[in-house]
């Protein structure tokens, strides 16, 4: 049988059991999370996590070995690449409007006649009464500057890169992970000392939900990050070709304008007139 010619620009997926594989392994780790908030085992979802990890390594080796071949990712793949990297980014800023919902609704309901039993369980109050707040210029002032300061160091990588300067494009990357690193180590302190239950009340659950989804996108990004740095290392990205490395760019971007919004309005704005935890 005579090979066909390709005669497009699109990109036609070979069969692939990674997809399948990442169903089972977001699954167990599902699973897992709900044995460990329910029975306080943890072993399930960790080796749903590793499983996750593993495809995630597996599948995205082969888009590396794809966008390196100079066939697979066109110009206008890569134009299509950036669409579905856009769209991601505004899923995600959906799912934290719908945190930002919930915490804002504990307020803004708090004079409804016909939502007694909500009062009730606030004591009148927002955050509710007897909740002890962190003090937003400690901690959560200090996670900010890292953050913003990771805003700069990502940016710098990105520019030296345009450049072809190889050495502030790892520099660039380096610090940015260290800075990603120190910020979740800080939030793990933060939360050792956290002055409330996560599970008591309306309140913490709100918090953590949306401060503890926020940290789990900043470790995702971190990850991310360190991949393109051992891609920079490997010479995987040059000054014409660095997808990757740009949508990483822009995950950590994202990652840091959403605590901007968190830091404002459940830090600062939330512990207006309430105790702090300093």
């Amino acid at each position: 049988m005579a090979t066909i010619e390709k005669n497009h620009d699109y990109h036609m997926v070979e069969p692939s059991p990674w997809p399948f594989w990442i169903s089972v392994a977001v699954f167990v780790m599902m699973i897992g999370l709900i044995s460990w908030l329910h029975f306080d085992t943890w072993l399930l979802f960790a080796a749903g996590f590793l499983g996750v990890l593993y495809v995630m390594f597996a599948w995205w080796s082969d888009v590396v070995k794809e966008a390196e071949n100079g066939v697979d990712h066109t110009p206008v793949v890569q134009m299509h690449h950036r669409y579905g990297m856009m769209l991601f980014i505004a899923s995600e800023v959906m799912l934290f409007v719908a945190f930002f919902w919930a915490y804002f609704d504990g307020f803004f309901r708090l004079d409804d006649v016909e939502q007694y039993a909500r009062v009730a369980a606030t004591g009148g109050h927002w955050p509710p009464a007897g909740v002890e707040v962190f003090d937003p210029f400690h901690l959560p002032l200090f996670n900010t500057l890292i953050l913003l300061t990771s805003g700069t160091t990502v940016t710098w990588a990105h520019h030296a890169l345009l450049e072809g300067d190889r050495q502030g494009l790892r520099w660039g990357l380096v610090l940015t992970v260290a800075l990603g690193a120190l910020f979740t180590c800080v939030q793990y302190l933060e939360y050792s000392h956290a002055g409330f239950s996560f599970t008591g009340n309306m309140y913490g659950s709100t918090f953590v939900m949306a401060t503890g989804l926020h940290g789990f996108h900043v470790l995702i990004g971190t990850i991310f990050l360190l991949v393109c740095l051992v891609r920079a290392e490997m010479g995987q990205f040059t000054t014409e070709r660095h997808l990757g490395f740009e949508f990483a760019a822009w995950y950590w971007h994202f990652v840091d304008v959403v605590w901007l919004f968190l830091f404002a309005s459940i830090y600062v704005w939330g512990s207006w007139g309430v105790p702090l935890n300093h």
